[in-house]
């Protein structure tokens, strides 16, 4: 199994990126998280996940090896496959889903996207004993407060918590050190769209 892979980046799109090792090219699936972390980069070093089925062999690539971590142990609740443990990575930082899991957040981990009700109270069950195991990608927390204020600012004006979680993620991802009122503003903004 590969488990690590370092190379040159030939092509880098938000859920996949093809990586040249020695004049191999390997086509990796990555969350938006790791996406963000290894833009713009020429050459990556990736922990790899590699999932065998009958008719497929598909990697999966972390930045992290906390990543990497969390998204084993997603994968191994009954319901959840590598797909949509990748998209729960994309929709959240590692250590804010640690932090969910542990207090009991269902609302946030409802919100994030392809995550219904049975499925996070599945995950909190499950995995509320096992996440202290998890690596410490520490949370920021000055980027959680400005996310949980405008995402709540959002929910009061009347807005879908699920698209406010997305949009205002979608704008920190690009402007991380954006003012809490610049990001209503622009969230409103392309609410209204």
């Amino acid at each position: 199994m590969i488990g690590y892979l370092k190379g040159k980046v030939i092509s880098l799109k938000p859920t996949q990126i093809l990586l040249d090792v020695n004049g191999v090219g390997y086509m990796i699936n990555i969350s938006l998280n790791t996406y963000e972390k290894v833009n713009n980069a020429e050459s990556v070093s990736l922990y790899i996940y590699t999932s065998v089925k009958e008719d497929s062999i598909s990697l999966f690539g972390f930045q992290t090896s906390a990543e990497k971590e969390m998204f084993e142990l997603l994968i191994s609740i009954n319901g959840v496959g590598p797909k949509l443990a990748l998209g729960v990575l994309s929709g959240i930082q590692v250590g804010e889903l640690k932090k969910a899991i542990v207090s009991s957040d269902i609302s946030r981990i409802i919100a994030i996207p392809g995550i219904g009700k049975k499925t996070a109270e599945r995950l909190m069950l499950e995995l509320k004993s096992k996440v202290d195991n998890v690596g410490g990608e520490d949370v920021d927390s000055g980027y959680l407060k400005i996310r949980s204020e405008s995402v709540s600012a959002l929910t009061t004006l009347g807005y879908n918590a699920k698209t406010a979680e997305k949009i205002i993620f979608d704008i920190l991802a690009k402007e991380p050190q954006i003012p809490l009122e610049d990001l209503i503003k622009k969230a409103l903004i392309n609410l209204g769209k």
